[in-house]
């Protein structure tokens, strides 16, 4: 047997407790109920006044393409025959500096956060899972680089998207 000194006694204990806690902790009940088979998600409203072209419309395909290729469930498009509801809404959006460069004092980098707020409703019991939740994604891109700045903007929406179906399928 290991003995570890002045704690020999304790690790047969120990061993044995986490083997017995080991089967304590499960995913069950942290997921969707059974009758949840279809989703419906509307176009995901623009509030955050940005103006960037598309956010809406690139947010929603990617959401629906992460739910319809990463689970069993089905997109619904009539909402009312919907099992589940995903409402969200772009809240916020900000491209600010977010590295100044030593010798220039001006922006080297400039950082993208978009904050969404989502909602998910069990339109079959009438439940909300979640309410008001609000998800953030956020990128760095050199400043004058458009093309870097567009690559930040996706990489926050999967951020985004990432956690949102995250918590819809997961309920955390």
């Amino acid at each position: 047997m290991l003995r570890i000194k002045g704690y020999g006694a304790y690790l047969p204990v120990f061993l044995c407790l986490v083997l017995v806690l080991q089967g304590c902790y499960s995913f069950t009940g942290a997921s969707l109920p059974p009758h949840i088979k279809t989703v419906a998600v509307p176009l995901v409203e623009d509030r955050s006044r940005a103006g960037v072209a598309q956010l809406s419309a690139e947010f929603t395909e990617k959401l629906i393409e992460t739910i319809e290729s990463q689970s069993s469930l089905s997109i619904e498009s009539d909402i009312s025959r919907a099992d589940g509801l995903v409402k969200a809404m772009i809240v916020s959006f900000s491209d600010e500096p977010s590295q100044i460069g030593s010798e220039t004092e001006r922006a080297i980098t400039n950082r993208i956060t978009i904050v969404v707020r989502a909602f998910f409703t069990d339109q079959v019991e009438k439940t909300p899972f979640f309410t008001r939740t609000s998800f953030n994604g956020f990128a760095d891109y050199d400043v004058g680089d458009f093309a870097g700045k567009e690559e930040a903007i996706d990489a926050a929406v999967d951020q985004i998207v990432d956690d949102l179906f995250n918590r819809i399928v997961s309920n955390w």
